[in-house]
C-alpha cells in the first residue's frame, strides 16, 4: 500500500475533501439565496400583495372627480342671477415632462401670459406627479398651447360661477373660490345646498399615460347642486342700486346702503351696498367691501329710532298727538343726579309744539320729554317688541343683533338719548323690519331672502309671524306723523308727486376712536309708499363726513329716487297714484295753524314756500291761501296771529309740591299747571328741582328723582 502524498513541509494532501468543502458552501450559498428569493416572493404575492396589485392597478387605472353642476340663483321673477359654465384648467406631472419643461414653459409664458420663470418652478418639483399650471381660462387658447404635444400635461373641465349682472348685488349674492366653494353671501349661506356632490369614474391608462374612458370601469355620476330662488326683484335692485350711486356720489359720501322690503311679508326685494362688489373679481377688492353692512354692521340710528318712542307712548296713550310741549328753544339741560346736567339741543328752536310737530320736526328735545312718560321698562320692552337686540333670523351669513342695554345697565342718560336713537346698536335690516310693522297694521314679521328651493318638499316660502307689536289704531297715528314728516318737516326730500309717501329722518355722529366726531355722521331716511296700501318700505342709509350729513338732505332724495322709478315701473301702484291736478309742478299747501310763527315758517320753508306774517301774536291762527291749496314752488304764504290770554299775560304758575307722589300722581299734578316732567329712578318721588313753591312759565319741565317704597324704608331704618 502505498503512501498519501505529501507536500514539501511534511503535510499531506487531502484533494477531494477540500472540493467537497467548497461544494458545500456553494450549496449552503445558494439554499440561503433561494431562501430569500422565496421569502421575497412570499412577502410579495402573499404579505404585501394588496399593495403591490394597488400600485400596479395605479399604473394603468386612473381615477378621475366628475364635478357636479353648481345650482342656479334666480330672482322671484325666475331670472337667472347667478349660474355656472365649464371652463378648462391646466395641470401637469413633472415627473413625466423632464425632458420638454423648458419648450413647455415658453409655450405656456407666451399664450397665458406668466413668466416663463414661474412654470419652470412648478414643473421643477420632482416630489410631486400633480401640480396646477393655471386655473380658469378660455378654452379656445387651448389651440395655441397643443397639449397632445406634452406627455404628461393635463387638460382638467372646472365648472366656474357665471355673474350675469356683474357687480349687481355683489355683497348679498357673495363669490366663490376656485374650486367653486362658497365664501360669503348666499353662495356661502347655501353652499351645501348649490354645490351638490361630485362623481367619479375610473379610465384607463394607455401606454403614454393618457387617461381613456373604459365601458366595463366603473362611473359614479354627480348629483347637480339644487336651484335657489330669492325674493330679490331684480329691476327694483337695479334701482336701487344705481340710485345709491348717484346719491353718494351727488352727497360726496363714503358709502351708503338700501335695504328694501315688502310689509306685508318681509321678503327683501332689494339690498343694495355701495361703494360695489364685482363677485367675478373677488380677489382685487378691499376685504371690507365684502360685507353686507345691511345686516353685519351696527350702526346708532338717530332719530329713525323715535318709532319705538312715539310708539310706547301711543300705544299707552300717555300721550296724544296733540299734546303740546316745550322745546326749550333748541337748548334742553337737564339735571342729573349729583348736581350734574347734560344738554338736549335741537337743530333749530322751536317753542310750544305738539307732539305730533315734534316728530315732523325731528325734535330731540320733545321726544326726551315723551321718554320721561314712557320710563325705562316700557320703551325697553316696546324696542324689544320691535325686534331690536336680537338677530332677524334672516338667511343670510353674518348677521349681528346689534345692542339693546338692559335698564338696569343703563345710565342716568339713557332713557331721553335713547328715545332720540343714541345709546342703541342696530342694523338696517332690523330698521326696516321695524318700519314694516307700522307700514302692515301693527305685525313684526320675520325678513326672509329665500323664495323657494327647488327640490324641497315645500315649493315656496310662507311670511313668518313673530309677534303683534301695536294695535292698528297705533300704526295709522304713526302713519300721520311720517306722512307729516315728509308733506311738511324734515323728510320732504322724499315727497314724491302724486303719490303719499311716509317716513323718518335719522341723523346720528358717529363714534371714531371712542369719542363722537363732529364731521363723521350716519344719515339715514326709512319710509313706506303709498301710505294707504304699503306694498314697499325702503331704507337709505350714508355714511358721510361732508357738508350735507342729515338725513333729509342726502338719504330722504335717494328715497324719492328710488320711489318714483318703481312707482313707473310696477303696474302694482297703478291704483295707488292720486289724480294729477290740472296743472303740473304745484305743491299741497300744508296746515300750520295752532303753531308758533317761527314753527310755522320753518314746516313752510321745508315744504318749498315762503311765509310772511303780519301780525306779532305768538300763535298762528289762520293762513291764506287755505291748507290743501295747489301753489308753485316760492309761493307767498300770509300767516294771521293773535296772542292766547293764557300766554299774553305771561302768568308764572307755582310748582307743585310732589314729594311722596307716584310718578303717575306727580305726572297728573304737573299736567293741570302747564309743567312736564322729567324722571328718574322708579318709586315715589323724594326730591325735586325746582323746588315746590317757585314760580315758572308755563311749559318748563321739574325734574324729580324716585326710589322704591322698599329701598327708601330700607334707608330710613
Amino acid at each position: 500500500m502505498k503512501a498519501a502524498p505529501r507536500s514539501s513541509s511534511g503535510d499531506s494532501i487531502d484533494a477531494p475533501a477540500t472540493s467537497r468543502g467548497r461544494l458545500v458552501v456553494t450549496k449552503v450559498l445558494f439554499l440561503v439565496f433561494f431562501a430569500a428569493v422565496v421569502a421575497r416572493l412570499v412577502q410579495i404575492q402573499v404579505v404585501d400583495s394588496a399593495e403591490y396589485k394597488e400600485a400596479a392597478r395605479r399604473q394603468y387605472e386612473d381615477r378621475v372627480d366628475l364635478p357636479a353642476a353648481r345650482g342656479t340663483i334666480y330672482d322671484r321673477s325666475g331670472r337667472a342671477l347667478v349660474s355656472s359654465t365649464m371652463d378648462v384648467s391646466l395641470a401637469a406631472d413633472p415627473r413625466m415632462l423632464r425632458k420638454n419643461i423648458d419648450r413647455l414653459a415658453q409655450r405656456l409664458s407666451s399664450v397665458l401670459g406668466a413668466s416663463k420663470q414661474s412654470y419652470l418652478r412648478k414643473l421643477s418639483d420632482d416630489e410631486t406627479n400633480f401640480v396646477w399650471l393655471k386655473r380658469h381660462f378660455n378654452p379656445d387658447l387651448l389651440k395655441k398651447i397643443r397639449p397632445a404635444e406634452f406627455v404628461g400635461l393635463i387638460v382638467v373641465e372646472e365648472p366656474k360661477r357665471v355673474y350675469h349682472y356683474d357687480d349687481l348685488a355683489g355683497q348679498l349674492l357673495g363669490f366663490t373660490d376656485l374650486d367653486c366653494r362658497g365664501i360669503s353671501g348666499i353662495e356661502l349661506q347655501y353652499d351645501q345646498l348649490l354645490r351638490g356632490v361630485n362623481g367619479y369614474e375610473i379610465r384607463r391608462r394607455d401606454g403614454l399615460g393618457r387617461a381613456m374612458p373604459a365601458v366595463d370601469y366603473p362611473r359614479i355620476d354627480p348629483v347637480n347642486g339644487l336651484d335657489v330662488q330669492l325674493t330679490i326683484d331684480l329691476d327694483y335692485q337695479a334701482i336701487a342700486e344705481e340710485a345709491l350711486r348717484k346719491g353718494v356720489e351727488d352727497s360726496e359720501a363714503m358709502s351708503g346702503l338700501v335695504v328694501m322690503l315688502d310689509p306685508r311679508s318681509a321678503e327683501i326685494l332689494a339690498m343694495a351696498n355701495y361703494p360695489r362688489l364685482n363677485p367675478a373679481k373677488p380677489s382685487g377688492a378691499n376685504q371690507s367691501l365684502t360685507r353686507n353692512r345691511a345686516v353685519t354692521d351696527m350702526f346708532e340710528p338717530g332719530s329713525v329710532f323715535k318709532i319705538v318712542t312715539a310708539a310706547a307712548a301711543l300705544e299707552h296713550e300717555l300721550v296724544k298727538p296733540t299734546d303740546r310741549f316745550f322745546a326749550e328753544n333748541g337748548v334742553y339741560t337737564v339735571r342729573l343726579p349729583g348736581g350734574k346736567s347734560r344738554k338736549i339741543t335741537d337743530t333749530h328752536p322751536y317753542g310750544i309744539i305738539s307732539f305730533q310737530q315734534g316728530m315732523e320736526l325731528s325734535s330731540n328735545i320733545v321726544m326726551a320729554k315723551v321718554s320721561d312718560r314712557v320710563g325705562a321698562e316700557l320703551l325697553y320692552r316696546t324696542a324689544r317688541d320691535f325686534g331690536f337686540g336680537t338677530e332677524t333670523g334672516v338667511e343670510l351669513p353674518g348677521e349681528i343683533g346689534g345692542e339693546l342695554k338692559k335698564p338696569t345697565q343703563w345710565s342716568g342718560t339713557t332713557l331721553n338719548t335713547m328715545a332720540y336713537g343714541y345709546e342703541v346698536g342696530v342694523t338696517p335690516l332690523q330698521i326696516a323690519a321695524a318700519y314694516s310693522v307700522v307700514a302692515n297694521g301693527g305685525t313684526l314679521y320675520k325678513p326672509t331672502i329665500i323664495r323657494k328651493i327647488s327640490g324641497e318638499e315645500s315649493s315656496e316660502n310662507s311670511p313668518q309671524v313673530i309677534r303683534k307689536v301695536i294695535s292698528g289704531e297705533t300704526t295709522e297715528t304713526l302713519k300721520k306723523f311720517f306722512s307729516g314728516v315728509v308733506e311738511r318737516g324734515t323728510g320732504v326730500g322724499a315727497r314724491v308727486d302724486d303719490v303719499v309717501v311716509a317716513g323718518k329722518t335719522g341723523t346720528a355722529r358717529k363714534v371714531v376712536e371712542g369719542k363722537y366726531d363732529q364731521g363723521s355722521y350716519t344719515a339715514t331716511f326709512a319710509g313706506f309708499f303709498p301710505v294707504d296700501d304699503p306694498k314697499v318700505v325702503c331704507v337709505v342709509m350714508l355714511d358721510t363726513r361732508s357738508k350735507l350729513y342729515s338725513g333729509g338732505q342726502t338719504s330722504a332724495p335717494i328715497f324719492r329716487n328710488i320711489a318714483e322709478r318703481v312707482l313707473a315701473l310696477s303696474e302694482r301702484f297703478a291704483d295707488e297714484v292720486i289724480a294729477q291736478a290740472d296743472e303740473p309742478g304745484l305743491i299741497s299747501l300744508p296746515d300750520v295753524t295752532d303753531t308758533e310763527p317761527s314753527v310755522a315758517s320753518s314746516l313752510l320753508g321745508l315744504a318749498g314756500f315762503v311765509a310772511e306774517t303780519r301780525s306779532e301774536g305768538s300763535l298762528v291762527t289762520g293762513q291764506s291761501p287755505r291748507p290743501g291749496t295747489r301753489l308753485p314752488a316760492g309761493g307767498l304764504v300770509i300767516l294771521e296771529t293773535s296772542q292766547p290770554a293764557a300766554i299774553a299775560q305771561q302768568e308764572k304758575v307755582r310748582v307743585p309740591d310732589l314729594r311722596n307722589l307716584s310718578i303717575r300722581r306727580a305726572m297728573n299734578r304737573l299736567s293741570l299747571q302747564n309743567l312736564t316732567l322729567s324722571v328718574q329712578g322708579s318709586g315715589i318721588v323724594v326730591s325735586q328741582s325746582p323746588a315746590a313753591g317757585e314760580r315758572v312759565k308755563p311749559g318748563v319741565t321739574v325734574a324729580v328723582w324716585c326710589q322704591s317704597r322698599v329701598n327708601l324704608t330700607a334707608r330710613l331704618n
